[in-house]
């Protein structure tokens, strides 16, 4: 279970910035360098370098290097342990919704 949550506060953390979201959006469409991706943002290298780490850290993203070029690819089964979170969150609210629109909709019986 610790396991579990270190790994769900680490791709919250990382989702947290729109920055980092961007670079998944952008990534769930294939690798691409690192070169490419920053060019993309308003940012230095070093500062963009930073958003990569932190992606590369949660395991979100693998990056690769190649001579002096590094690839950035998503890891997809990293959205799994964002993916299983949602799916017990709604779980959850399904049953309390359904609770509720049984408590509202039964006729009760006078006492």
């Amino acid at each position: 279970m610790a396991n579990y949550s270190a790994a769900l506060d680490g791709v919250f953390t990382a989702l947290a910035d729109p920055t980092r979201r961007d670079v998944v959006r952008r990534l769930g469409r294939g690798p691409r360098s690192v070169g490419d991706l920053a060019r993309e943002f308003p940012m230095t290298l070093p500062s963009f370098m930073k958003h990569v780490r932190t992606l590369e850290s949660c395991g979100m993203i693998r990056t690769v290097k190649s001579g002096r070029v590094r690839t950035c690819e998503l890891r997809r089964e990293r959205l799994a342990v964002l993916d299983d979170w949602l799916g017990e969150q709604r779980r959850i609210w399904e049953e309390r919704t359904d609770r509720l629109e049984q408590h509202v909709t039964d006729p009760k019986e006078p006492s």
